[in-house]
């Protein structure tokens, strides 16, 4: 099967923050298709970490699609703010959207392209019916909150599963990944029919992050997928 080339999405939460210009610079010299910013409250995820005011400088000084991933207890709320800082795609997570549909349509309805995003622990028939409206779901391969974490096995399987059913029904949706992705397994995770790789540690602990981002995308290169 024909597969599109990988992205690679750098996440700026591993990025040094005194000096994040340079870091994004970096990122684009190194080959970056995409920068994720990890949006999170302090309550639906233990930690704090960036609202529209940086967006909007990192969409200042980048060309990059900004992918926004809402780790918030009321994006509705927000969804607004996020628009209008610059981003390209903003994903919510479906437990914590009481009206999922509706969220999904005001993202749309502000010009931005529309994810959702799943737990490691949510079951997958969570966007079963949502996958013809939205442009990309997000499988969690670690539970929201911190990077750096160890990336859980049952990402494969989840991910091969939903690529078979967006294929079978003609979707125009990407499937992303978030969490634990180095250069060591970034293969077997495209493999498993993914489009969009976020890597945070997997790149910035890297001695060179630049080449990291070469080396991943040469690693997915003549990967097939995983038949289920």
């Amino acid at each position: 099967m024909s597969r599109r080339p990988v992205i690679i999405a750098p996440s700026i939460l591993s990025a040094n923050f005194v000096r994040l210009e340079e870091d994004i610079r970096m990122l684009e010299a190194g080959g970056a298709d995409w920068l994720h910013l990890d949006i999170m409250d302090g309550h639906f995820v233990p930690n704090i970490t960036i609202g529209p005011p940086v967006v909007a400088a990192i969409r200042k000084v980048s060309k990059l699609p900004l992918d926004c991933h809402l780790m918030i207890t009321d994006p509705d709320q927000y969804i607004p703010a996020f628009a209008k800082a610059g981003a390209d795609y903003i994903t919510v997570h479906v437990e914590t959207c009481n009206h999922l549909h509706r969220t999904v349509q005001l993202i749309k309805s502000l010009g931005v392209k529309a994810g959702v995003t799943l737990n490691p622990a949510t079951s997958l028939s969570a966007v079963r019916e949502i996958l013809p409206d939205v442009d990309m779901i997000l499988l969690m391969s670690v539970n929201p909150g911190f990077g750096g974490q160890e990336f859980i096995p049952s990402l494969h399987r989840r991910a091969t599963t939903l690529r078979q059913w967006i294929d079978t029904q003609g979707f125009d949706c990407l499937i992303e990944v978030d969490g634990g992705i180095k250069l060591d397994n970034i293969a077997e995770v495209y493999a498993s029919g993914v489009d969009v790789v976020v890597s945070g540690s997997g790149i910035f602990a890297a001695s060179d992050p630049q080449a990291m981002i070469g080396k991943m995308k040469e690693a997915c290169r003549n990967v097939g997928v995983v038949e289920v």
